[in-house]
């Protein structure tokens, strides 16, 4: 035993000193040198605002993803500012609703970001088109991590906001991320569970989930022959007369002149076939219950959606030591994507939202 106690030594002394020496040598922070292109124009599905100062930045992950934002700074405040960040919906991009609710946002006070998840829009990340709970996650923290050494943001005032299936990331991101003071989800769709249990977990049993995994793994080795992944398909187009509802209004949103976008994949092709597989098997609001900044979530009481959020709620709150900051908006008569734009309507409560903040950013 003495002399396996003497080896375990030898080698913990020289991991030790292997660690040193890479730690040494890593000393530079990591950098990010993948090309992006960069859009000039303005090309975002809302009207410019004359009231905030917009420029394009770009930042990365834990990955080496570079992940590019448009940046709204409000033109009547100085000093450093409380900032957030935002993204979503679930294959949307930047130029659609991440960009309104961060444009509006900054018209009342705060420094925003809105910025495209890896692997779509300008963002970088090989191959196109994929998502993982993970990596999702971890571009809500790097944007933290941007905002943080920003010379125009109080690192120490930091929010974020997700949109749909970013509502899930978010709180995740929020159970994760103690430098997240105040979150934000709307809309929000658990992008875990509806993989796992399709929608209105109409597919939830062993039976249904394995029909799904053969499929997928199957879809896997034919990608593999072709030497690319097939796309699943954005929204449906042309609209069957007897889609259900929730597909109607996705429809009215990504394939109108409502929404409609070059680069999102809800608008086009649509992720990859496999680019969701691994949200089966990881369910991202297993700790919810713990966090302890704050979480606002906002529904609409018609949208298909509307039980995800109420239940991330009741999961986010229960045996909580955690609750006095925690609130579940249910807005009367919404369907799902009024709270992408407010449907033209002014739909979307902005001016709860940056009470919220304003409140929990202090």
């Amino acid at each position: 035993m003495k002399k396996c106690g003497i080896v375990i030594s030898a080698i913990s002394v020289v991991a030790a000193l292997l660690i040193s020496s890479a730690c040494k040598l890593n000393a530079e922070p990591v950098k990010d040198n993948t090309k992006v292109n960069l859009t000039a124009e303005w090309d975002k599905t809302f009207p410019k605002s004359d009231k905030v100062e917009h420029s394009k930045v770009t930042f990365h992950n834990r990955y080496g993803i570079t992940l590019v934002a448009d940046m709204y700074v409000p033109k009547d405040k100085s000093g450093k500012l409380p900032a957030i960040a935002v993204s979503g919906p679930f294959g949307a991009v930047k130029e659609q609703c991440s960009g309104l609710y961060a444009q509006t946002l900054a018209e009342k006070g705060f420094l925003t970001i809105a910025f495209d998840p890896s692997f779509t829009g300008e963002s970088s990340g090989e191959p196109r088109y994929m998502a993982s709970p993970d990596i999702n996650t971890e571009d809500f923290q790097a944007a933290v991590d941007f905002l943080s050494v920003n010379e125009k943001v109080d690192s120490e005032r930091i929010g974020i906001l997700g949109i749909c299936g970013w509502g899930g990331m978010a709180i995740n991101a929020a159970a994760l991320d103690t430098r997240i003071k105040a979150t934000v989800v709307s809309t929000m769709y658990d992008m875990t569970r509806v993989n796992a249990n399709g929608y209105f977990d109409s597919e939830n049993s062993e039976e249904k989930r394995h029909e799904k995994k053969v499929a997928l793994n199957a879809q896997r080795i034919a990608d593999y022959k072709n030497g690319n992944y097939k796309l699943g398909g954005g929204v449906v187009d042309p609209l069957p007369d007897d889609a259900p509802f929730f597909v109607k209004d996705y429809y009215d949103y990504y394939k109108t002149k409502r929404g409609y976008h070059k680069r999102s994949l809800n608008s086009n092709g649509g992720w990859n076939v496999t680019g969701c597989m691994s949200f089966i098997n990881q369910p991202i609001l297993k700790y919810s219950n713990e966090i302890r900044s704050a979480v606002l979530i906002m529904h609409g009481e018609k949208a298909h959606s509307c039980y995800f959020g109420k239940d991330a709620y009741t999961n986010m709150t229960k045996d909580s030591k955690y609750t006095d900051n925690k609130e579940l908006m249910i807005i009367p008569g919404l369907v799902h994507t009024d709270l992408y734009d407010g449907a033209g309507k002014n739909l979307i409560p902005f001016d709860k939202l940056a009470e919220f903040y304003n409140k929990y950013l202090k």
